[in-house]
């Protein structure tokens, strides 16, 4: 058992049974009464988001989440299979936990999962990546400045906003935890 003043973002606690990851942490000494910690936390099963407030210095408990590198390799139906990239066996992960990272994963992309136990909980992708745009309706003439956007599908299959003067066949940067566009990319 730990203290809940070693609460960090990205800390994995277990609460009633359950696995809770930490989304935001906030340590909170009021002029009047005791300091308390007030999180944001994400149930690992349900997706569930939840504020809750520990007390400070209340014992919590950590649950042990190891991270390692893999590499995606191909989708199985619903699942999705990756490769350790340290003794390349692979393991199936489930659509549900993927969740919106499929949206911006191409094979061989590289992600860091999360695992407890044997069972992946979450993905950590890159704060963006470079993707194609497969298609886009052309720009028009004279729409060459920022002010209008238009939908444009990447080579995912995702569909993401654009300024008009985008075509396809262009390389953008997209954020990976929004799907904004972030800029073209140079070949």
């Amino acid at each position: 058992m730990a203290s809940s003043n070693d609460i960090k973002n990205g800390a994995v606690l277990k609460l009633e049974g359950q696995l809770w990851n930490t989304l935001e942490f906030q340590h909170v000494k009021p002029g009047k009464g005791g300091a308390f910690i007030r999180t944001k936390l994400r149930n690992l099963s349900t997706g569930k988001v939840v504020d809750k407030t520990f007390n400070a210095g209340a014992k919590v408990e950590f649950a042990t989440v190891d991270r390692s590198d893999y590499q995606y390799l191909y989708q199985d139906g619903e699942d999705f299979i990756f490769m350790d990239l340290r003794d390349f066996d692979q393991i199936m992960v489930p659509g549900t936990v993927v969740g919106d990272a499929a949206n911006f994963m191409l094979e061989s992309q590289e992600v860091s999962i999360a695992m407890h136990e044997g069972t992946a909980l979450y993905l950590d992708m890159p704060p963006s990546v470079i993707l194609e745009i497969t298609y886009t309706e052309p720009g028009l003439q004279g729409d060459r400045s920022n002010a209008g956007t238009k939908t444009a599908t990447l080579e995912t299959g995702h569909e993401i906003q654009v300024p008009l003067f985008v075509d396809q066949g262009t390389k953008v940067k997209v954020d990976t935890r929004t799907s904004d566009y972030l800029g073209r990319v140079s070949s």
